[in-house]
């Protein structure tokens, strides 16, 4: 491992979940959940939504692959539906539509009369997502069991939780300077990020699948004393 390989999995990361978590898209739903609730108690649900979502990435990101295993799915296959998944959401903020896989309109309708929207919606699934629990899984995995590269995608989505909370508790100042529209140009702009994302990792899990099949024919070929 060299500082190369820890940069340029430190910047996929960040830019991973920058861009699936979307801190800014989370302000004006934010407002329209919790926006005629006093302040210190919108503060109380930003911190608690952003702890419980931070715990639950973590646990899928140490035992993400050891559940993979057990279910006999290789990350190479998770890989491609990670990214399928992703790209399906990329869309989703490239033309501005709610998206299914943050939240449903009756989950949005239960939400809007629950006292505490902290746990649901808010840590999941509009942080800890099916798209932020498939990329975390997917990056720790890039890591190849090195402790060094697994902390620096740890805290690198660490700092982005970080930006979460702050977006949350600054919701209103952001949805005043930004309004509606300017919150729907970062969307798309993200949008195409994470669509270009999502199409590297279906690459690479084909690449990889293809890899591993065709080392599997070898082996065949060489058990055989044809190669």
């Amino acid at each position: 491992m060299n500082v190369a390989e820890l940069s340029s999995l430190a910047l996929q990361t960040f830019l991973t979940m920058l861009v699936v978590m979307d801190p800014i898209g989370l302000a004006p739903i934010f407002i329209g959940l919790a926006g005629n609730r006093p302040s210190f108690e919108r503060r109380r649900m930003a911190l608690r939504a952003s702890l419980i979502a931070g715990i639950i990435i973590l646990l899928f990101g140490l035992f993400g692959r050891a559940l993979l295993e057990h279910l006999g799915i290789s990350l190479s296959s998770f890989r491609i539906a990670g990214g399928i998944l992703l790209f399906l959401i990329a869309l989703d903020m490239v033309f501005a539509r709610p998206s299914g896989s943050k939240e449903t309109a009756e989950e949005e309708q239960e939400a809007q009369e629950r006292q505490d929207i902290s746990v649901f919606p808010l840590a999941i699934p509009l942080i800890a997502g099916p798209g932020t629990l498939a990329s975390i899984m997917i990056l720790a995995g890039d890591a190849h069991g090195s402790p060094l590269l697994l902390s620096a995608v740890f805290l690198v989505t660490g700092v982005v939780l970080l930006l979460c909370y702050l977006a949350l508790r600054l919701s209103g100042q952001i949805a005043r300077v930004i309004g509606l529209t300017g919150v729907h140009v970062v969307t798309r702009v993200l949008g195409v990020l994470l669509g270009a994302l999502a199409v590297q990792y279906v690459a690479d899990g084909v690449l990889e699948l293809l890899r591993g099949g065709l080392k599997t024919g070898l082996g065949l070929l060489r058990a055989a004393g044809l190669a």
